[in-house]
């Protein structure tokens, strides 16, 4: 497949889950923690028939040598959309350089970065392309 093309269904697929992260946002508010967004999250996302995988593992690759070092990826959205979710008060560079790892770890080309603790949460959500 033609890569702008895939380029423009990733973004599609970006926007969709925002969608869906939006919903989960309305019926929950802010204040709750970053685990129960995950939950309910994945939950929204298979009920709309998206395929997403939860805290999935990122081995770190030394020297051809595949290392476990902790990075897990809270959904991981048909298998190229990374989506890291926060509960935090602001979002900073370290939640933002842990998606980058991700990214740059996984091979893939865009992640969300949501924070649901805000009052509307197209405030709380950053694109992250690599």
């Amino acid at each position: 497949m033609h890569e702008g093309r895939q380029d423009i269904l990733l973004e599609k697929l970006a926007t969709e889950v925002i969608g869906h992260a939006i919903q989960v946002h309305k019926k929950l508010g802010p204040g709750l923690l970053e685990n129960a967004y995950k939950e309910c999250m994945f939950y929204e996302l298979r009920k709309n028939n998206l395929y997403a995988e939860k805290e999935v593992a990122m081995p770190l690759v030394y020297e051809e040598v595949k290392l476990e070092a902790g990075y897990r990826i809270d959904l991981l959205v048909e298998n190229k959309l990374v989506v890291e979710l926060k509960a935090v008060d602001a979002l900073n560079d370290v939640h933002l350089a842990q998606v980058l790892t991700y990214l740059k770890v996984g091979n893939f080309k865009l992640g969300l970065l949501m924070n649901f603790n805000v009052k509307m949460l197209k405030e709380g959500i950053r694109r992250v392309i690599l």
